[in-house]
């Protein structure tokens, strides 16, 4: 049997005349009169109208025609015609099919929700739980393209650029420094266990050291942490790396790979040089390692204006180490009430730990905030002038520790920024963010963690300092790609120095007893040889996402988990019996 001749997206005028043979889904289904039925066939790559002439039809085949539902899969023969009502919204709008045969392949059943068309009602939910339904949507369809697009435009340039495609394991040994490692018991060792991968750092760095000298893979990895809008437990990593090489060979090579990619998949050219601003830039302007240059709205420093301010509030805490500063929602006066204004305060208290949120308003009858009564007018008019606000503008105010005022006013600017709609949605914006910090102090933990991982090398201007001891304000060799506020790839020139990387392990508060046993193996692999090397990550998904102006990273993945990571159409994660878990050796001790 021959079940098609073209696919729906194919035929056009040059085809009149000619007998074909199509199957696809029932898209819709129209009789517009007694004599005749319309329908809209789909498939992949387009919809074809399908004309029944029910006069001239089999009693079998009108039969057939009369049972016809929504997304049943037919088969249709007919001959090609010049469609008299031409729809130029499809590319097959001039043609229409008249059909002389039909076989139902498969009927559906009722559907849980519509398949043609928007719902805009529809739960996401009941999107992935029927996730095999919402890709036959013309939105995840095409989404699932872009996706194909952007990973072939990625192996051709890859290829073309001389690097080699080398896979590395799915199963491997824990070390954790960093997110919590997803754990697989070993049957055949029992009481061990592996891990899957965060990803293939270790692995890329040993095939340098292997002479692979260029490598890249996209890779599957995982990650044990909570999730949100733009991360997944499982997620798609396109891995990079390059030996003999500084910082600037990789960022060259990796920005002309961003380019292309981004023109095979949004059609647009990025045809600038993307801007560079170092970590400490981005944290003191934007309160944030990954900002949205789409739109102003930058933190203002007002510690030195309020150190000696009567309002203990501000003079407290600057000296107490803390740090005073300002955002401005420009022409918000009239559309930023109390009760809104109570609810961004709740925002940066609830999810940033800010103490709290002040604010003072200008209006044409002149400031109104509660905190005026505790300023003099020196210090509100120099407020003023380092925020350059002006009237109808409302200036917010966070007094904390350094970190807490960079991540509450960070995340505050962006919630101005889209709720007073200053974002242009249409506009991308790629950024370099370099020189990150080695070091990062965690309180809760009382100890330093590496900032990107422990294997990246220092920068050359203050290797000195860290060879004498000092920790805080070490800078890295590193480099994040930031679109649109959202990181989407970073990398670092690795050390290759096995007595530097030593002493980072030491920083780290890992003794050599430790870091025998995490990464013993790798440092093994530096004793014989290791080239200068360095490269850098993509989160494939993530990256999609922006480049389709997605708000979430599940309508970018084929089957994604929710923000539970919970599959809901398969029931993942889900119980095992007894026997499964006595053949690992493992017994539960989660009682409900």
């Amino acid at each position: 049997m021959v079940y098609r001749t073209h696919n729906l997206g194919e035929l056009r005028v040059k085809n009149i005349g000619e007998v074909v043979t199509l199957s696809g889904w029932v898209d819709t289904k129209r009789n517009v009169s007694t004599s005749l039925t319309f329908i809209d066939l789909r498939d992949r790559e387009g919809k074809t109208q399908i004309v029944f002439n029910n006069e001239l039809l089999s009693e079998k085949v009108l039969e057939e025609v009369q049972k016809l539902k929504s997304e049943s899969v037919i088969r249709v023969v007919g001959e090609v015609k010049e469609r008299s009502n031409k729809n130029p919204n499809i590319p097959t709008g001039e043609i229409e099919v008249f059909a002389k045969e039909i076989e139902i392949l498969n009927a559906c059943d009722t559907l849980p929700f519509q398949i043609s068309g928007v719902d805009d009602n529809l739960s996401e939910n009941m999107r992935l739980t029927y996730r095999y339904l919402d890709i036959r949507r013309s939105k995840m369809l095409n989404n699932l393209k872009m996706r194909h697009r952007m990973i072939m435009s990625i192996r051709n340039y890859m290829d073309k650029a001389g690097f080699l495609d080398v896979d590395t394991p799915v199963l491997t040994k824990s070390t954790p420094e960093g997110a919590r490692d997803f754990l697989v018991p070993s049957r055949t060792n029992p009481g061990t266990f592996y891990a899957l991968p965060q990803s293939p750092q270790l692995f890329k760095q040993l095939l340098m050291i292997g002479g692979v000298e260029k490598y890249f893979q996209i890779a599957k990895c995982f990650r044990d942490e909570d999730l949100r809008a733009d991360r997944q437990p499982e997620f798609t990593q396109l891995d990079i790396e390059m030996s003999f090489v500084e910082k600037e060979d990789v960022m060259n090579e990796i920005e002309g790979l961003a380019k292309y990619v981004f023109k095979n998949v949004t059609g647009e050219e990025a045809n600038y040089t993307f801007q560079r601003m170092p970590y400490a830039e981005a944290m003191d302007r934007f309160g944030s390692d990954k900002p949205d240059l789409r739109f102003g709205v930058e933190l203002k420093d007002l510690s030195d204006i309020v150190k000696n301010s009567s309002f203990n509030a501000f003079s407290s805490t600057v000296q107490n180490g803390g740090l005073v500063k300002a955002v401005v929602a420009p022409n918000a006066n009239e559309k930023f009430s109390r009760k809104v204004i109570s609810e961004y305060e709740e925002y940066v208290k609830t999810y940033f730990g800010a103490k709290g949120l002040a604010y003072i308003k200008l209006t044409a009858d002149g400031i109104t905030s509660p905190i005026v009564k505790f300023l003099s007018e020196e210090e509100m008019k120099a407020i003023i002038e380092k925020t350059e606000a002006k009237t109808g503008d409302v200036i917010f105010i966070v007094a904390d520790k350094k970190k807490v005022v960079a991540s509450a006013l960070g995340a505050l600017r962006l919630k101005i920024g889209k709720d007073l709609e200053l974002i242009n949605k249409d506009d991308f914006k790629f950024l370099w963010v370099v020189d990150f910090p080695m070091f990062d102090y965690d309180e809760e933990e009382q100890r330093y963690k590496a900032e990107h991982h422990p294997f990246t090398s220092i920068k050359a201007e203050d290797l000195d300092k860290f060879l004498a001891g000092q920790t805080e304000d070490i800078r890295t060799n590193t480099y994040d790609l930031v679109l649109n506020g959202s990181e989407i790839g970073g990398g670092s020139i690795r050390i290759f120095n096995p007595q530097i990387q030593s002493m980072v392990f030491d920083r780290l508060g890992l003794s050599q007893k430790e870091a025998k046993a995490k990464f013993g193996f790798f440092l093994d692999a530096f004793k014989y040889g290791a080239p200068p090397h360095g490269g850098l990550a993509f989160g494939i998904d993530r990256w999609l996402m922006v480049m389709l102006k997605e708000e979430s990273i599940r309508d970018v993945i084929p089957f994604p988990k929710t923000n539970k990571g919970q599959c809901l159409m398969t029931e993942a994660p889900n119980t095992v019996d007894d026997k499964q878990l006595e053949e690992l050796f493992i017994k539960s001790t989660y009682e409900k």
